[in-house]
């Protein structure tokens, strides 16, 4: 049934004037709307709604994440914008935050302002 539909994703924010300047400057993504209930930006296509709320309580997992065709580059592209990685205890990440997984995929972790876990990967390289 939802085959054919688009997908619409959701993060909430406390300070849309910081999500905005976050999402918009820092990640590079079109703003469509301003409105009352929500920052709507274009994701490549898919509809990424920002909700404004009083408060956000972050999830201890992804929210959203994006596939990136070089990580390291793309990751040191955030980092020249004041973005780190995320560190996660126990998970064997080199200098760049960058975890090389199993089955050879690359993922990094950030923040967004409000405490949203947000992700980069890059497929294995076969």
């Amino acid at each position: 049934m939802l085959n054919q539909s688009r997908l619409v994703c959701f993060v909430a924010t406390a300070d849309a004037d910081r999500a905005r300047a976050f999402y918009q400057d820092t990640l590079g993504l079109t703003l469509v709307e301003d409105g009352g209930y929500a920052l709507v930006f274009d994701a490549n296509g898919t509809q990424l709604r920002v909700q404004r709320v009083d408060a956000v309580a972050p999830h201890a997992y992804t929210a959203l994440g994006w596939e990136v065709d070089d990580l390291t580059t793309a990751v040191r592209a955030l980092a020249v914008k004041g973005l780190g990685a995320a560190r996660f205890p126990g998970l064997p990440l080199d200098a760049d935050g960058i975890w090389d997984t199993p089955d050879g995929s690359r993922v990094a972790w950030f923040h967004d302002p409000d405490g949203n876990t947000l992700s980069l990967s890059q497929p294995p390289q076969r």
